[in-house]
C-alpha cells in the first residue's frame, strides 16, 4: 500500500497444551483432514494484572485470551517531542486499566474504507497484548508476534487487528502497535535535521521503541524475549524490511514476515526539500534554523493534516514516507543491504496477493461519482499516466525508463482480458515497484544467506469490505488475506465486516497454523519441507506456496516468473 497513490495517477487451535517437544506440536501436513485444528481451549484467566517495568496493568478475559488493551510503550510525542525520537513513558503507580484500545495516531487520508476517520491524535503510541498464557512457570515461554499495521504510513491503527485467533491457535502471545504517521511520523527537514538526534523516520523510531518494550515486559505475558516474529502488511512488510537493515533493531526480533510490500526509501535531500515544502506550505517559511523548527513544532496537528492532505489523497510524504537518513536506514536503501549481507539475519516467510492491484481500483472506484464501471480508455490512460518516464515526484529521478508504456500495451493487450478491470488489475498487481517481481528479486538476494518461504494468497472468493460497485470484482486483492488471520478485519470504521465461510474458515485455520509455526521455529510447518518448501536457488527447488481453496498447493518459481511477466518488470522496475 505504500505507493497505492502513485498508482491511482492514471485515473487521477490451541491443540496439545502439554507441548512435550516443539517437534511434537509443529506436525503441519498439507492433507485437509491432518490440517483441521481441534476447537480451541478455553484458558484459564489467570492473573489479570501485569506488573510491567513502567507499572501495573490490569486486562480481561474473552474467549479464553488475556487482553491488555492501549498499555501504553513510551511518552506522548506532543510539544516539544513533536519530531523527536520517542521517550522512556514515565512510571506509575496505580493500576492502569487496559481495557480500551489506545487513540488512533492522527491521520487524514483513509485510503477509501481502509483506516480512518481521519483525527487529529497525536498522543497515540500506544500497544496491546494478546496472551493464552498469563502462567510462564506452569506452562513455558511463548513465542511474540509483533505485528505493524498497513497504510502507506500516512494512515491505519492497530485496533482493528484482533490477535485473539493467533493466541489461542498457535499458542503464542500477539503484540499489535501505533505508530507515528504521515508527516507527524516521517519527516525529514534541515532544521529539524539539525538538531543532533536520529530524525525523519521517527514512526520507525517509535516500532523499535515497542519492540525495547517487548524486550522489557513480555516475559510477565508469558512471551519469550528471546523469540520474537517481527511482521506486517503492506507498510508494514515495508517496515520490517526497514527494521531488518536497521543498526538500531538489531537483536530486537528474530523472524520477519513480510505481508505484500517491498519498497526504497526516499534519498534525504529529496526527503528534505520535500520537508521545506511542507513547511512553507504551513507557513513556517523556507528556513533552515531553530525557529523554523519551533514554528513547526507549534502547529496544531489540525494545521499539519489540512497541509499533508485530504480524505481522497495525501500529498505528502512522498511515497512510503521512509528516507534513507543515513543512521536508522542506510544511505543506499534496502536493496542494497540485503544484496550485499548487512541486515540483520532472520528467517523471512514473504508473499503478496494475487490481485493486489485491485486495492487502489477500488479507492479509485469508490470516490467516483457516479460509480461506473473501468473503460478501455480508463485503462489505456491508467498505463501511460502510470509508466510514462517523467511520472515520478518533482526533483527525482524518473522511475521508468522511455517507452515502458508501449512495452507494457504490448505485453497486456486489452482483448485478452474480460474487463478493463482485470486488465488494469494484472498491470497494478505485476507492474507495480512494490508487489509480486520486486519481492521475487529481494527474495533471490537473500535465499542463500536466511531460510526464505514465499507465498501467494489466491483466494479470489475472499470478503470484500468495500460496497458493492458496479461490475467491480475485488479477487484476491490487496489487504484480502489480513481477515484470514486477524478475525473480521473490515480495513476501517467505515469498513463492512465478513463472517468467513466454512472454507474460508479452513483457510484461515491453516494460515494461522503456519503463521505460530513461524513463530515457534522460524519454518512454516513446525519442521520439514511439506506442504510448504523452503524458497532455494536451486534448479526445480524453488517454490511457492499458493494459499488457496479447497487446498494449499505449490507452483514453481518458474510458473511465478511467468505469470507475473518479470521479464519485463525486472527490467523495468530498478
Amino acid at each position: 500500500m505504500s505507493r497505492i497513490l502513485e498508482l491511482r495517477r492514471g485515473l487521477r487451535s490451541r491443540g496439545d497444551k502439554s507441548r512435550s517437544s516443539v517437534k511434537a506440536r509443529a506436525v503441519f501436513t498439507i492433507a485437509a483432514a491432518a490440517l483441521a485444528l481441534a476447537a480451541p481451549a478455553q484458558a484459564k484467566a489467570g492473573p489479570l494484572r501485569v506488573d510491567t517495568v513502567e507499572g501495573p496493568v490490569k486486562g480481561f478475559v474473552k474467549d479464553g485470551v488475556a487482553e491488555f488493551l492501549g498499555v501504553p510503550y513510551a511518552a506522548p510525542p506532543v510539544g516539544n517531542l513533536r519530531w523527536t525520537p520517542p521517550k522512556k513513558h514515565a512510571p506509575w503507580t496505580r493500576v492502569l486499566q487496559a481495557t480500551s484500545f489506545g487513540p488512533q495516531c492522527a491521520q487524514v487520508t483513509t485510503l477509501g474504507l481502509f483506516a480512518g476517520p481521519a483525527n487529529n491524535n497525536e498522543d497515540c503510541l500506544y500497544l496491546n497484548v494478546f496472551s493464552p498464557n498469563l502462567n510462564p512457570t506452569g506452562k513455558g515461554k511463548l513465542p511474540v508476534i509483533v505485528w505493524i499495521h498497513g497504510g502507506g504510513n500516512i494512515d491505519g491503527a492497530s485496533d482493528g487487528y484482533d490477535g485473539a485467533k493467533l493466541a489461542s491457535q498457535g499458542d503464542a502471545v500477539v503484540v499489535t502497535i501505533n505508530y507515528r504517521l504521515g508527516v507527524l511520523g516521517f519527516m525529514a527537514h534541515p532544521a529539524l535535521d539539525a538538531e543532533g538526534h536520529p530524525f525523519a523516520n521517527y514512526g520507525i523510531l517509535d516500532q523499535q521503541a515497542a519492540l525495547q518494550w517487548v524486550k522489557r515486559n513480555i516475559a510477565s505475558f508469558g512471551g519469550d524475549k528471546n523469540n520474537v516474529t517481527l511482521g506486517g502488511q503492506s507498510a508494514g512488510s515495508l517496515d520490517t524490511q526497514v527494521n531488518m537493515v536497521s543498526p538500531a533493531a538489531a537483536g530486537l526480533f528474530h523472524r520477519a514476515i513480510w505481508e505484500s510490500g517491498v519498497q526504497e526509501p526516499a534519498p534525504l535531500p529529496f526527503a528534505e526539500q520535500s520537508g521545506t515544502s511542507f513547511a512553507v506550505a504551513a507557513g513556517c517559511g523556507s528556513g533552515s534554523d531553530a525557529a523554523t523548527a519551533k514554528c513547526l513544532r507549534s502547529l496544531t496537528v489540525a494545521q499539519i493534516m489540512k497541509v499533508q492532505g485530504t480524505e481522497s489523497a495525501s500529498f505528502y510524504p512522498t511515497g512510503n514516507g521512509i528516507v534513507a537518513d543515513g543512521q536508522i536506514i542506510p544511505s543506499n536503501g534496502i536493496k542494497a543491504q540485503f544484496a550485499s549481507g548487512q541486515f540483520n539475519h532472520v528467517p523471512v516467510m514473504s508473499g503478496s496477493t494475487h490481485d493486489e492491484g485491485n486495492f487502489g481500483l477500488a479507492i479509485t472506484e469508490y470516490y467516483k461519482k457516479p460509480r461506473v464501471a473501468f473503460t478501455a480508455d480508463d485503462f489505456k490512460s491508467f498505463v501511460t499516466a502510470t509508466y510514462t518516464g517523467n511520472s515520478g515526484p518533482a526533483g527525482s529521478p524518473p522511475p521508468y525508463p522511455a517507452g515502458t508504456v508501449d512495452k507494457v500495451l504490448a505485453r497486456y493487450p486489452l482483448d485478452a482480458y474480460p474487463t478493463p478491470q482485470l486488465a488494469m488489475d494484472a498491470v497494478a498487481t505485476q507492474g507495480a515497484a512494490f508487489f509480486a517481481c520486486p519481492t521475487r528479486q529481494i527474495l533471490k538476494s537473500i535465499a542463500n544467506q536466511v531460510p526464505v518461504y514465499a507465498y501467494e494468497f489466491n483466494d479470489q472468493t475472499a470478503p470484500f469490505y468495500f460496497p458493492k460497485m458496479p461490475g467491480f470484482q475485488p479477487l484476491a486483492y490487496h489487504t484480502a488475506d489480513i481477515q484470514y488471520l486477524f478475525p473480521l478485519w473490515h480495513g476501517g470504521a467505515d469498513g463492512i465486516p465478513h463472517e468467513l465461510n466454512n472454507k474460508q474458515q479452513a483457510l484461515s485455520d491453516k494460515l494461522v497454523k503456519a503463521w505460530t509455526n513461524f513463530a515457534w521455529t522460524g519454518n512454516p510447518n513446525g519442521q520439514g519441507n511439506s506442504p510448504w518448501p523452503r524458497y532455494v536457488l536451486q534448479p526445480n527447488k524453488s517454490f511457492y506456496l499458493s494459499e488457496n481453496i479447497p487446498t494449499l498447493s505449490t507452483i514453481s518459481d518458474a510458473q511465478y516468473a511467468a505469470e507475473n511477466k518479470c521479464d519485463l518488470w525486472d527490467t523495468v522496475l530498478k
